[in-house]
This record gives C-alpha cells, sequence and structure tokens, in this order.
C-alpha cells in the first residue's frame, strides 16, 4: 500500500450532555472505525458548558483521531449520521445534546465553504476541545496560524477541563 492509499488524518472532537453521555461517547468512538482507522482516543474530561442556553449539565469530551479515505465533506456528512443516529436533534446553536461530532482537521486542508469550515473555526480558542487534543498530538499545527495545540492550551488554560482519570473505553 502507498502512503497515498493510507488515508488522512483527521482529527474529531466528541462531547455529551444529555443521556449516558459515557455511553454515547464510547459508542461514537467505535462507530468512528467504520469511517476509517481510529489510530487514537484522548483520555476523558469532564467540561462546564460554553456558550447556549442556561442550566445544561456538564459535557464528557474526547478527541479521536481518525485515519481515513474519506474526504472532508463526505466524513463530515457521516458525523452527523451518527450524531443524528444517537439522538441529536438541531435546534438551537450550542444546544445540550446526546451527542456532537466537530470535525477539527483534515489534514492539512482549508476550507471556508458555508458548508465545511477547516480548521474548525473555534477549535484553537476552546480548552475542552484542545485538551483532549493535546492527549492525542501536542505539536499538531493549525493550517493557518501554525500555532500548535500545546502552545494554545498554554494560551487559554484549562479552567473548568477536568481529566478523568482510568480508562474509559471498553
Amino acid at each position: 500500500m502507498s502512503s497515498a492509499d493510507a488515508g488522512t488524518d483527521a482529527f474529531i472532537a466528541l462531547g455529551a450532555n444529555l443521556g449516558d453521555p459515557l455511553a454515547a461517547l464510547r459508542r461514537a468512538a467505535t462507530q468512528l472505525g467504520t469511517l476509517g482507522q481510529v489510530v487514537g482516543v484522548s483520555g476523558l474530561y469532564r467540561t462546564a458548558p460554553v456558550g447556549g442556553p442556561p442550566g445544561q449539565p456538564d459535557y464528557l469530551n474526547a478527541a479521536a483521531q481518525l485515519r481515513t479515505t474519506l474526504t472532508a465533506g463526505p466524513l463530515l456528512a457521516a458525523l452527523h449520521e451518527l450524531e443524528a443516529a444517537a439522538g441529536r436533534e438541531r435546534h438551537e446553536r450550542w444546544e445540550a445534546r446526546p451527542l456532537d461530532l466537530d470535525l477539527i482537521t483534515h489534514g492539512d486542508l482549508i476550507s471556508t465553504h458555508v458548508s465545511l469550515t477547516l480548521p474548525h473555526p473555534r477549535a484553537w480558542d476552546r480548552p475542552f476541545v484542545l485538551a483532549p487534543l493535546n492527549d492525542l498530538n501536542p505539536d499538531l499545527r493549525h493550517p493557518v496560524t501554525g500555532e500548535t495545540v500545546r502552545a494554545a492550551l498554554t494560551r487559554l488554560g484549562t479552567d473548568g477541563v477536568q481529566r478523568l482519570g482510568g480508562p474509559w473505553l471498553t
């Protein structure tokens, strides 16, 4: 197999705060394997909700590195299908949800299309995304700014981001 056939590394943020968030993240991490090879999965984090309606429960967050032959558009569509299968409905921005899967990067692809913005436009400003990404690849660079995950996390700090101990995938 040539390196061109090996696929592209995509980083995906996983989050949930409705129903059984741990079960939802476990199921999603397993289902990502249908979209390519899961190369790595971060630790599990508990974080306070950011934005959205008041009174939401805390989130569980993680990240996955997926090596996939899917291009970014079909991968994003597949992530949305997994969210819908988990019961996610989109009514209000940043509302509570049973599953949230965000495509953070897809290789070094830069896209400003209305339906696909890469890298994710807010990822490098969100500690709840960066802390799990830091587990996987602290030297991952933002394709536009060049800032590493490690540097962004140092810049922002980790207030409100609690790493939960022990293995979470069973």
